[in-house]
């Protein structure tokens, strides 16, 4: 980990001391907090899975031929440029760190475990430790509480107001108790792109920490979970991986169950965005017997609204409307639009199987419901179905200007699941009318992103997209050079687009 300063960030004296500890000076000089020391994001290991997120709720548009629902501040056209959310006009990308110590607290264990192998990577130090400094868990122990307290402002303004924001926040039976005070002392963010801003920067050291101390520290769960939203919607793939698994270990140590809840729910979204469906069902399954025991209705209510969405992408539909109705049943007892709106959403993908026209107006009553609750989420992810509705009728005209105006109500929003299907969409209908120089500077634009994120999953549907338009120019070779790349990429994964894949490569 290295000290960093962007903009008018300022570390905390925690955060300082922390760093210096893990480089293992003796001397530093603490920073200034002024621009032009940013710091340079490690690449993940070679043995972190790489995956991609799902968002809570398992919101969005229907993935590419795979019957399941389907941030980067992008407009609706290929020629956005592709770099990360500016600053505002003062440069701020958050809160300033509080300028007093948070206090030293007792440490919750023994010293923590040794360094792992990434360690020496992330902070630029050779892989002799001989000289290194043993940690200490009451300097670690701060520094984990200073980031569960910004994560805490964080999702104030990532996750829109409502149930799932205030369930997110609800604290668990292990949480520490200084947590609420911590996050109440920390300044707010004053907008969602600060925010990000502040996560691209800082998640580094939050990967260090989290993976030195989560079997001392109680700060990890609420951390990770905090965290999540931004994780998810900003599409840190691999990053996501380690810390949600590493949260659920965390708690199960610790024996808190809604803990665990959380981290088997958004693994199970993990498991959705990366098309392992069934695998998916199975870590929600889970996190819905913990939510009925603990008699959490708002959560049980979400993890029916995944369970069906999830069962309809397996093709159980009978299974999925019965969970759907029961979720739309909760949500309405819970006066919760916002969910009811999801449900709608899941509602018309499973309809799209027998009656696409029925499946357009549940779309639609989804978007009047994010239309009255001015809910940028529901609106664009209502916008994006009723787009590949039209795609299943064969009526690619008609579904260009959802998936355009799905784009223009993202707008600068970091959503990556809920952009990638949507620019997925695009580049179907697009192709679909002919359109076909354009379709192939979204799908280039698509493929970037995704490859940045090492989202494969995202990648190997928007390769299968490429391989159809280069055989529309007579590049047959070049076609099964990105089929065989996208097989490669989606074996082993629940979609359809596999066995197409396989068709199209048949005696190539």
């Amino acid at each position: 980990m290295e000290e960093t300063a962007y903009a008018r960030y300022t570390p905390h004296d925690l955060v300082r001391d922390f760093a210096r500890e893990i480089a293992g000076t003796t001397e530093a000089t603490e920073a200034t907090g002024t621009a032009g020391t940013t710091r340079t994001a490690g690449t993940p290991r070679a043995s972190v899975a790489t995956v991609t997120l799902v968002a809570t709720g398992f919101s969005g548009g229907a993935p590419e031929a795979a019957a399941a629902p389907g941030p980067n501040g992008s407009s609706g056209s290929a020629a956005a440029t592709d770099s990360a959310a500016p600053t505002d006009s003062t440069g701020s990308v958050g809160p300033a760190a509080p300028t007093e110590s948070i206090g030293s607290v007792e440490p919750t264990g023994p010293a923590g475990p040794a360094s792992p192998a990434g360690g020496p990577e992330r902070t630029g130090r050779a892989a002799d430790t001989s000289d290194a400094v043993v940690p200490n868990p009451c300097v670690s122990e701060r520094a984990l509480r200073w980031y569960a307290g910004v994560a805490a402002r964080s999702l104030e303004v990532i996750v829109e107001a409502g149930l799932d924001r205030a369930d997110r926040s609800r604290p668990t039976a292990t949480q520490p108790a200084a947590h609420a005070a911590d996050a109440a002392a920390t300044p707010p963010f004053r907008s969602a792109k600060d925010a990000f801003a502040w996560g691209d920067l800082e998640l580094e050291n939050v990967m260090t920490l989290v993976e030195r101390y989560a079997e001392v520290s109680a700060y990890v769960p609420v951390l990770v979970r905090l965290l999540n939203p931004y994780l998810q919607r900003s599409g840190r793939v691999a990053e996501s991986e380690v810390l949600l698994r590493t949260a659920l270990d965390a708690a199960r140590r610790l024996g808190d169950e809604a803990a665990q809840a959380y981290a088997l729910g958004d693994l199970a979204g993990l498991h959705f965005m990366t098309g392992r469906a069934g695998e998916a069902l199975t870590l929600n399954d889970e996190a819905l017997a913990i939510w009925r025991r603990l008699g959490v209705l708002s959560w049980v209510r979400r993890g029916l609204n995944n369970r069906g969405m999830l069962l309809e992408g397996l093709g159980r539909y009978e299974e999925s409307s019965e969970a759907l109705l029961m979720s739309l049943e909760l949500s309405r007892e819970l006066g919760d639009p916002h969910t009811e709106a999801i449900t709608y959403s899941h509602l018309g993908n499973l309809y799209e199987h027998s009656d696409a026209r029925a499946a357009i107006d549940h779309h639609r009553r989804s978007l009047a419901i994010g239309d009255a609750m001015d809910d940028m989420i529901i609106r664009h992810s209502a916008h994006c179905n009723i787009g590949y509705a039209h795609l299943t009728l064969g009526e690619p005209a008609a579904a260009v200007p959802h998936f355009e105006k799905s784009l223009r109500i993202l707008g600068g929003h970091d959503d990556w699941h809920g952009e990638s299907q949507t620019r997925l969409g695009l580049v179907r209908a697009l192709r679909g009318v002919g359109h076909c120089e354009r379709a192939a500077r979204e799908c280039e634009l698509l493929l970037r992103r995704a490859d940045r994120r090492a989202d494969q999953f995202t990648g190997g549907l928007a390769r299968h997209q490429r391989g159809l338009l280069l055989r529309t120019r007579g590049d047959v070779e070049g076609a099964h050079e990105q089929w065989r790349t996208a097989l490669e990429a989606l074996d082993g994964r629940d979609t359809s687009v596999v066995g197409e894949l396989r068709e199209l490569l048949r005696g190539a």
